[in-house]
């Protein structure tokens, strides 16, 4: 079984969300699908049907939590670096447009592009791991190829 790399705040984040689906979500659920069992007829209740989808939802989550916690590898992301490594903070700049971007890189499961986490299994994780300040990146998008010069690394 292959590990998953993971910061030690998304593993913290992973299980506090595991807990909350446990202690909060599921007994509220349970409560929900109790309330409208109550109100008759099963084949056209709405609540009922509702709270049983969610329940589905709830089990789902809580068994890919699980499995995932269990396979995941903590990485110390403490100390400088010279290169782009698992937990840095990387700007980059579009050698095109001059934007500049930062990306911090992580591990999958704590992945969140509209935040600037970016996965070291994606494209653009894969193309700036190892590098250094002033190397230039090329990256398949959607839009296609991107050419970023790596302005810094923290």
């Amino acid at each position: 079984m292959n590990t998953i790399p993971i910061t030690r705040e998304g593993y913290e984040n992973l299980k506090k969300e595991l807990e909350r689906l446990l202690k909060v979500e599921r007994p509220a659920n349970v409560k929900a699908i109790e309330t409208a069992r109550a109100h008759g007829d099963l084949s056209e209740n709405a609540e009922f049907h509702a709270a049983k989808e969610r329940q589905s939802f709830i089990e789902g989550r809580v068994n890919e939590l699980q499995v995932n916690l269990g396979r995941c590898e903590i990485i110390d992301i403490g100390g400088a670096h010279d290169r782009a490594v698992f937990g840095a903070r990387v700007t980059v700049q579009d050698i095109e447009t001059e934007e500049e971007k930062v990306f911090t890189l992580v591990g999958p499961l704590e992945s969140a592009p509209e935040k600037g986490r970016i996965s070291v299994v994606s494209p653009l994780g894969k193309a700036l791991i190892g590098k250094e300040e002033g190397d230039e990146i090329q990256v398949q998008t959607p839009g296609g190829i991107k050419q970023m010069e790596i302005i810094s690394i923290e």
